[in-house]
């Protein structure tokens, strides 16, 4: 099950990078960039935070807000300016897109015959 839900928010974060970039006419390059940081910080918070190996409300919240924080402040480091309002979206959509894969995850586990 860890698994799964780690693929799941993997595939929540590539979904919010693809839709920022397709949004906003960005490059490849800005693609590969904001999936790295993301991804990159994303997973290591939840390396540090035991979150696949110890789920909870608790870790998933700290996950969220350590890896998409750093996340955020590595891209603003990286395009030279910090935007506080692409940290807003970006907390409240990653979020959004986390949940909802993770109930999508959920119900395919669900759906399947057994």
């Amino acid at each position: 099950m860890a698994r799964r839900t780690a693929i799941a928010d993997g595939a929540a974060l590539v979904a919010f990078a693809v839709v920022g970039v397709l949004t906003h006419g960005s490059s490849v390059t800005a693609l590969a960039r904001d999936l790295l940081a993301f991804l990159g910080c994303w997973f290591a918070a939840a390396f540090v935070l035991r979150l696949y190996a110890r789920p909870s409300w608790t870790r998933l919240l700290a996950t969220w807000l350590i890896g998409i924080t750093a996340a955020v402040l590595i891209r603003a480091a990286i395009v030279g300016h910090w935007a506080g309002d692409f940290y807003g979206v970006a907390l409240g959509f990653t979020l959004l897109f986390v949940l909802a894969a993770r109930e999508a995850s959920k119900r395919s586990v669900s759906l399947r015959p057994r």
